[in-house]
């Protein structure tokens, strides 16, 4: 049991990289945490958004392997908002306090709809250049829960998490993703009522992504094959909404692949960012890309304005 906590990467990961906590609203109990790492010179980072089970350290197999490759990555955890006009103002609000006019943002489940939030909230001064959306979903009635999304807030913490929970695989899964999930309980026993009604409430508040505010920005779509908390329906939604997104498919890798299935999730990161090497929008210290591979990247731009 819980294997990934005691393991030498995860530990190593905690005792590298500090977790800042940043207050941006008035209200000082709204507390943003967060991992920063890799070169600060880079103004367009990767930022990772958990699911509603999530910490900011579920993304640790990434920060690692990223900041390796010279990539700047911050991972974030939310302070409580009840609503997602109140989330995207203060999200906004965070990245002015960190000095990032545009970043990439990853977003796992709810954090990839919150980040498809956040875009359409800033079309018309854009803060998202790219978007990676990993088991996400574009529309919250697929949860049949738009009823109960006001009552959250009055639910013992026993009883939200027995919720998120049942969401969880509970059918036979291979060792890595056994650890995965047990990782992922963990975390959730760490958060505290007001965090997980706020974010169960965000997770199913009636609302919908208006595609038209962000069809410009360039999306991956990552998910799985096997089993997960979405359905079939709303994953062919999300290509229905973004029809010349990239596609990322894992044939295995339940709701967790950024833990379970890393090394194929750090793949697919890293060809989503590869399209903004050379650019003032890459996520990556130029003197770790090779002259061999920005000549590539040049030539694969020219052929696909040719295209156009």
């Amino acid at each position: 049991m819980g294997e990934i906590k005691v393991s030498p990467d995860y530990n190593w990961f905690r005792s590298t990289v500090p977790l800042k906590k940043i207050i941006v609203d008035d209200d000082d109990s709204k507390i943003w945490s967060l991992y920063d790492a890799g070169p600060r010179n880079i103004r367009c980072p990767l930022i990772f958004l958990p699911p509603v089970s999530g910490t900011a350290d579920v993304f640790f197999r990434q920060i690692l392997a990223l900041t390796g490759w010279g990539y700047r990555v911050i991972a974030l955890q939310y302070p409580v908002y009840w609503d997602h006009l109140e989330f995207c103002d203060g999200f906004r609000k965070l990245l002015d306090h960190l000095q990032l006019d545009k970043v990439h943002l990853f977003g796992a489940s709810l954090g990839g709809f919150l980040a498809q939030k956040f875009a359409e909230y800033t079309h018309k001064s854009p803060r998202v250049h790219s978007l990676i959306l990993c088991n996400s979903f574009s529309d919250t009635s697929i949860f049949n829960q738009t009823w109960t999304a006001n009552s959250f807030w009055l639910m013992p913490s026993f009883m939200l998490k027995k919720i998120v929970l049942g969401n969880f695989s509970s059918g036979p899964v291979d060792p890595v993703m056994a650890d995965a999930i047990d990782f992922m309980v963990d975390r959730l026993e760490s958060l505290g009522q007001s965090e997980l009604a706020s974010r169960l409430t965000l997770n199913c508040q009636n609302s919908y992504v208006e595609p038209h505010k962000i069809r410009d920005i360039p999306v991956t779509i990552m998910d799985v094959f096997d089993q997960s908390a979405l359905s079939t329906e709303a994953k062919e939604e999300m290509y229905k909404l973004y029809p010349n997104a990239r596609r990322a498919h894992l044939k295995t890798g339940g709701n967790f692949p950024y833990l379970c299935r890393s090394a194929e999730v750090n793949l697919y990161v890293q060809i989503h960012l590869l399209q903004f090497h050379g650019t003032k929008y890459a996520a990556i210290d130029p003197s770790m890309v090779s002259a061999e591979e920005l000549e590539v990247q040049k030539g694969n731009l020219s052929i696909s304005q040719e295209e156009q």
